[in-house]
């Protein structure tokens, strides 16, 4: 058993004012028994094309990076740092950092799948205007469980929750500012989906909104149990959600419908290409 908290936060475009909002609210997660903690996406800055450039960091040289490790190792806790604009040689990535209690940094993912969206009358985003894709799948290891991370946008593609699910994965948290044209119809069910699909504790955590923000997160962070009941949810303003995540409970479900062992691979088979 592990409690995982999921933290929605305001974002705002003072980062060390954002820094200190994480550590405030990371504080109130792990009084409340939190083990496993994540911030959103864009936790450290405004979410938006105009924003990458000028907030993004090395690592692990830049202050986001230390302020995370600093917080998973006072607080003895796995963190998920959310996520923030990287720049590594001459590129721009959305990446989220995962530090152990003795604050080291165990896995690093770089979104995926780029947000690029048109809408007609609603919303127009082109992440790839500015941000590079990442290249890998990401896994990592919390006591006895093993948790699939993925950011925002991810969460649309089957194929890449399906390979962290063979990778071994019992957990998958995607931070994601889904926004409000997308958030009311997509957010909880591509949740739900995921957590089904795979027989997996599924979980989004996004910004709170803020309408007066360029973009505007939809908020409602949610978590859902491997049957892809939601166990926890938030509205649009700062809160933390949280999960007792059950190994018991995955096994249970995983025995009693055993969908990993009846794919036909003589039919059907997903290639993961190592980069």
């Amino acid at each position: 058993m592990i409690r995982f908290a999921g933290i929605q936060m305001l974002v705002g475009a003072d980062k060390l004012s954002n820094l200190n909002k994480a550590s405030e609210l990371v504080s109130k997660a792990v009084k409340a028994g939190a083990k496993l903690v994540s911030l959103p996406e864009c936790f450290n800055c405004p979410y938006g094309n105009q924003y990458f450039a000028e907030y993004a960091e090395k690592i692990p040289d830049g202050q986001s990076y230390n302020h995370l490790k600093m917080l998973a190792l006072e607080h003895k806790i796995h963190l998920i740092g959310g996520t923030i604009p990287e720049e590594c040689d001459g590129n721009l990535y959305n990446t989220s950092l995962v530090f152990s209690p003795n604050g080291e940094l165990i896995a690093k993912h770089r979104k995926v799948h780029l947000f690029d969206i048109d809408i007609p009358g609603k919303i127009k985003f082109k992440e790839s205007d500015t941000l590079c894709p990442g290249s890998s799948i990401t896994t990592f290891n919390v006591n006895e469980f093993t948790v699939g991370l993925g950011i925002c946008y991810d969460i649309r593609f089957p194929e890449q929750a399906h390979i962290m699910r063979d990778q071994g994965a019992h957990i998958m948290i995607y931070p994601g500012a889904f926004n409000m044209t997308t958030g009311p119809v997509y957010f909880e069910l591509l949740n739900r989906a995921r957590a089904v699909d795979n027989q997996v504790y599924c979980s989004s955590i996004a910004p709170a909104t803020d309408n007066t923000a360029t973009y505007t997160s939809w908020g409602h962070s949610l978590i859902c149990a491997p049957t892809g009941v939601v166990v926890d949810s938030a509205l649009h303003d700062e809160q933390i959600v949280y999960c007792d995540m059950s190994m018991s409970e995955i096994q249970d479900i995983r025995e009693g419908i055993p969908t990993s062992k009846q794919k036909r691979s003589d039919i059907y088979k997903l290639v993961h290409v190592q980069k």
